[in-house]
């Protein structure tokens, strides 16, 4: 995707860090604006609208990184990030299953440990009853 078509966001991330967390803009923010997007052909934009719209907020993606000390690190985990989940939106839908119906090996297996586990139930229980 086009560099122009991504938006970078720079903060002070939170949590420890001491005097360093408070001066350097590590927390980065890459939003990606899935609508008004030229990468993207109408198919491709129709699906990831359809897939991430959970993720949406008014046409847009963004992903946020504040794990790591440095901002570069965090740009380059951001990146990766958005890249990963626009990959798995626009991936093709998996073959649909065909049904199958288990074997009679299976069944009688299935049963065995139902006999099995009834057995050992059984064994717990005081005498007498």
């Amino acid at each position: 995707m086009p560099e122009t078509e991504l938006r970078w966001r720079f903060s002070r991330a939170s949590g420890p860090g001491g005097q360093g967390v408070n001066t350097t803009d590590s927390r980065v923010e890459l939003s990606f604006d899935v609508t008004a997007s030229v990468a993207l052909d109408d198919v491709a934009r129709r699906r990831v609208l359809e897939r991430l719209d959970h993720r949406l907020a008014g046409g847009v993606l963004t992903v946020v990184a504040s794990e790591h000390r440095s901002q570069r690190r965090n740009r380059t985990t951001a990146r990766a990030r958005l890249a990963g989940l626009l990959r798995d939106a626009l991936a093709p839908d998996p073959p649909p299953r065909r049904a199958t119906r288990p074997t009679r090996a299976a069944r009688e297996r299935r049963m065995q440990g139902k006999r099995h586990r009834g057995k050992v139930k059984r064994l717990r229980q005081p005498p007498g009853q």
